[in-house]
């Protein structure tokens, strides 16, 4: 038989094809006629599987949001939170540039959804009052997006001489580049650890049955080593 002389398309291709482009050039890099031009094809082709943009980059944010875990919700509220936010950020540290669409909310994507759903039902029923689980979603998600926005460390320069003298608390600044993959990570995780002993705290003020179990159980251990210490 005859090659095609059209590629043949999917939309998986296309959502790999379109992410390769945002990963590559940034959010606004993406248009359908760049798209159309990546996998050889025109861009009325494209839109038999995507007829908008928007569509597109719904399902190409749902495949990301499928790697995020909210399975341990099951074993407890403290466990479910620190799983859901350590595996967020590890999914969307694979793909920052998108990071600013997902910061948008979930819409009326499924898989976002679904997810919103395990972690509000997760913490309501370890006995969160509705309106503080929402706002314990919504923090935490706040801390996800903050730390894959942006380095921290690598917004430090590695000359030591802006810092000398006019910076003094800053001596060692310049070295935070060389370890920032390290401090950053370790960063998330003191900002998470803290955020979540609070909240136990807070549970064992309002539901003192509930703040003893999520005190009892043992810290999730986090991941990877702590870094070198910068001084």
């Amino acid at each position: 038989m005859p090659r095609p002389t059209t590629p043949l398309l999917s939309q998986a291709g296309i959502r790999a094809a379109a992410l390769e482009i945002i990963d590559t050039e940034g959010l606004d890099g993406l248009s359908m006629r760049k798209l159309a031009a990546a996998l050889s094809v025109s861009a009325p082709a494209l839109y038999f599987h995507y007829p908008t943009k928007e569509q597109l980059l719904d399902d190409v944010a749902s495949e990301i949001m499928e790697k995020v875990d909210t399975g341990d919700f099951v074993i407890g509220w403290r466990e479910g939170l620190l799983g859901w936010a350590r595996s967020y950020r590890a999914a969307l540290a694979e793909h920052p540039n998108i990071v600013p669409f997902l910061a948008r909310g979930p819409g009326q994507r499924d898989a976002s959804l679904r997810r919103a759903d395990a972690i509000h039902g997760g913490l309501v029923a370890a006995g969160w009052p509705a309106r503080e689980a929402t706002m314990i979603g919504a923090s935490t998600k706040y801390l996800v997006v903050g730390a894959a926005m942006g380095s921290f460390s690598r917004g430090f320069v590695d000359d030591v001489q802006v810092y000398l003298d006019r910076y003094p608390a800053l001596g060692d600044a310049h070295r935070l580049r060389e370890h920032a993959d390290a401090v950053d990570r370790d960063s998330f995780e003191f900002a998470l650890s803290m955020f979540v002993d609070g909240l136990a705290a807070r549970l064992g003020r309002i539901s003192p049955s509930a703040g003893a179990a999520a005190r009892s159980a043992p810290p999730a251990p986090a991941t990877g080593a702590s870094p070198p210490d910068p001084r």
